[in-house]
């Protein structure tokens, strides 16, 4: 690259070589000094110029299967100056990589990243001719400060300011479902805000419109059932198979997936997934679950299979995926590249997975950071994803006369000191609950940290 802002061609082509993008891998990792896995990825050549499509039936767009999720940009040791979180040139290395590997879709929001997502995607991108790529992002007027249309207008524009654009391919009314049917009329219905995007729809500067679905299914049918008023373009729900049969047994406030894709299968209406591997849940199985997917492809990532099922579907547009490291990014082309469709065995073995995994008493938490940042400084997801983790990889004690009581014990411990600040440890939560009604999971996670913590104590005065 010449410079920040410009992407020189002979550079670009220099990132489709396999070989040589290996090594770039290797630089991207960020502030973490130790190179993430990713249940046993494959060391192959990345390959160029098989990337599997899918063409959209509203504008006839071939957009690549594996979609890039903006929600998780690697992030600077300390915050720049103005206050952005957000490591620039890791993220156009990220963009550029993904481009020359075919990778197309990208999906952002305004409030992604501490709200720096859309302006660090948008920098990476503009570099690029505008044809190479398609943008998604949300109106993502949460707060009740944006509920006016004046508000939400301006967020709009806004969102075409930050990613150097002046039409968007993919917009999305954000989570509909979080706060039923009265957040929805408040949102975007009674202030005339969707009446709005319509009209952008129909002017051009909006290609295709759609919504991204979390909670009451009231608002969900409802929205399907004025398609014939609204067009929709595409939806984009959460899918993946463990949430096939089981989202609404792990979160009742969720609806199973078959039920969402059927439902827009009815009505010809393609699906954009995100969360295909449940917050990382589906790349860090058990062990005993993972050797059994291991058994049937050892050369193969244990996140593959998650993104295969979930890209199966041929009304399935895109799957989206929050890759913060090259290693994830690498992964995920040589799974989509070309995509090997899940056969019936394979479904039959994913779906007794499922049913195995239920058996586990693991926090459905997914790392979205909706619950972030916490007033008390409290890492939230950074506890609860290694309380996960030792569950899942047999590190997590009963009894002090479990067999592998002091291995795990340690392995506990000492990898929470390492994953999680002292002072950002759930010794620390006050019970404020400012957290739980953000969180698409319904999680309560004052009593999940208050657990937590309870049990790292008796941990370490030994007295399970």
């Amino acid at each position: 690259m010449t410079n920040k802002n410009t992407l020189n061609r002979r550079n670009f082509l220099k990132l489709v070589g396999g070989a040589a993008a290996a090594v770039t891998g290797a630089s991207l990792i960020g502030c973490n000094k130790t190179k993430p896995t990713r249940g046993g990825v494959a060391l192959s050549t990345v390959p160029s110029g098989q990337m599997t499509y899918r063409k959209a039936n509203s504008t006839g767009d071939d957009i690549s299967i594996l979609g890039y999720g903006c929600m998780r940009w690697p992030l600077l040791p300390t915050p720049a100056p103005d206050g952005n979180v957000v490591d620039q040139e890791a993220v156009n290395e990220l963009i550029d990589y993904a481009i020359a590997h075919g990778v197309n879709y990208f999906d952002t929001s305004p409030v992604y990243v501490q709200g720096w997502s859309e302006k660090a995607t948008g920098e990476a991108l503009s570099r690029h001719p505008r044809d190479k790529y398609y943008i998604a992002t949300k109106l993502s007027n949460f707060s009740p400060n944006t509920w006016s249309k004046e508000e939400s207008l301006k967020m709009y524009y806004n969102s075409l300011e930050q990613l150097q654009t002046d039409y968007l391919d993919y917009m999305l009314l954000h989570a509909i479902g979080q706060g039923g049917m009265k957040s929805l009329h408040t949102r975007y219905l009674d202030n005339g805000v969707l009446d709005f995007l319509l009209e952008e729809r129909k002017a051009g500067r909006i290609r295709n419109l759609g919504f991204s679905y979390h909670g009451d299914i009231e608002v969900y049918d409802y929205l399907l059932s004025k398609q014939d008023e609204y067009q929709w373009d595409f939806v984009q729900i959460q899918l993946n198979y463990l949430d096939w049969h089981y989202a609404k047994e792990i979160n009742h406030r969720n609806t199973n997936a078959d039920y969402l894709l059927a439902e827009l299968e009815k009505r010809g209406i393609q699906a954009v997934i995100m969360e295909p591997l449940l917050g990382g849940r589906l790349a860090k199985l058990p062990n005993y679950l993972a050797a059994r997917l291991k058994q049937e492809q050892p050369n193969n990532s244990i996140a593959s299979w998650a993104f295969r099922y979930a890209g199966t579907p041929e009304s399935i547009l895109t799957v989206l995926s929050g890759m913060t490291y090259m290693e994830h990014l690498e992964d995920n082309i040589r799974t989509y590249s070309p995509l090997e469709p899940i056969s019936k065995e394979e479904d039959d073995l994913l779906m007794n997975t499922a049913r195995m995994m239920m058996e586990f008493p693991l926090i459905p938490c997914t790392a979205c950071q909706y619950c972030m940042p916490c007033p008390y400084g409290i890492d939230i997801p950074a506890i609860l994803q290694h309380y996960n983790k030792c569950v899942s990889e047999d590190n997590f004690p009963q009894s002090r006369q479990d067999d592998n009581y002091r291995k795990a014990r340690q392995a506990f411990l000492v990898g929470y000191d390492r994953s999680v600040p002292k002072l950002r440890q759930a010794n620390h939560c006050i019970g404020c609950d400012q957290c739980s009604h953000h969180c698409p999971q319904a999680i309560h996670i004052p009593d999940e940290l208050m657990r937590i913590d309870s049990y790292a104590e008796q941990l370490k005065q030994e007295t399970l």
